[in-house]
């Protein structure tokens, strides 16, 4: 009775993924598939239909990606963005969650308040930041000149020193609430017991926090760790839009956007959109099999 009930239950699950995965076949198997043979040849947007095919010479080759300091420096601008914003989102998302899960008036408005930069879209909030931004008319500077931070206007946008850091901060603005919301709903899972003995035994808040709330909420904030993390290594319209192509910060889909459309060289960036999807598919799959691990374990 209980392998029938089982087998009854995986024949419904497939059931009900059966439409979900056909229209992931149609809308992105077939780009994929696609892409990935696109980086084996010498495709030319001018010259779609006669290209050639040329193996690994786009990955491998004298003039292919391993072989280019630009990529290199791409791969390196995207880690290095994505170990800093992460970071910085979770240690901030995290003590804007303690803060809301705190009562006091009118904490319901603050909530949504929260919420509003990770609502605007992604395009509008870097063409926001771009006018905030500006070294003539933008208001951080004017800002920071008033109280004194700085002592003459400061190109934010254009000065190769400041580029990342505006990259990263505009990031942070955007993208801590999303990290707030999901460590906030952590919180509101944990027992009350914890805490009110804690509060009896007179431990220090701080210590509470390191020894009962962090343990119990590490699951939740690794996921979103993970998530964020894989969105990162993504990155393209918030830099694309608030600086451009530039090699400073460029990052790997902004590489492959730039061998694609303005050099035409559909092939050499289609073997770049496909490295980059193996990269973030390979991190994938490590977190699933450590999860696995470690559930296994517990």
């Amino acid at each position: 009775m209980a392998d029938r009930l089982s087998r009854n239950r995986t024949r419904t699950a497939w059931l009900f993924l059966t439409p979900m995965l056909v229209v992931l076949a149609l809308v992105a198997a077939w780009p994929l598939l696609r892409t990935i043979w696109l980086g084996l040849t010498d495709a030319n947007l001018l010259h779609l239909d006669d290209s050639k095919w040329v193996g690994l010479d786009n990955y491998t080759g004298k003039g292919g990606l391993l072989h280019d300091k630009v990529w290199w420096s791409a791969v390196r601008n995207t880690l290095w963005f994505t170990l800093l914003t992460v970071s910085i989102e979770t240690v901030l998302g995290t003590v804007i969650a303690l803060v809301l899960t705190r009562t006091f008036p009118g904490r319901a408005l603050v909530r949504a308040a929260v919420l509003i930069p990770w609502a605007i879209p992604t395009v509008v909030s870097a063409k926001m930041w771009s006018w905030m931004l500006n070294d003539q008319f933008g208001i951080v500077n004017d800002l920071l000149l008033k109280v004194g931070l700085i002592d003459g206007p400061k190109a934010w946008t254009a000065d190769p020193g400041l580029l990342m850091t505006s990259v990263v901060l505009v990031d942070v603005w955007k993208t801590t609430p999303f990290m707030a919301l999901l460590v906030l709903a952590a919180l509101q899972m944990l027992p009350k017991e914890c805490y009110e003995a804690a509060q009896i035994d007179g431990v220090h808040p701080v210590k509470v926090f390191f020894k009962v709330t962090l343990p119990l909420i590490r699951p939740a904030v690794m996921v979103a760790v993970i998530f964020r993390a894989l969105d990162a290594i993504r990155i393209f319209d918030l830099i694309y839009v608030l600086i451009g192509s530039r090699e400073s910060t460029m990052t790997m889909s902004i590489y492959a956007r730039q061998q694609l459309i303005e050099f035409q060289q559909v092939g050499y960036g289609s073997a770049a959109s496909t490295l980059l999807f193996f990269i973030v598919a390979l991190l994938t799959i490590v977190y699933v099999l450590v999860g696995r691990v470690k559930l296994g374990s517990d």
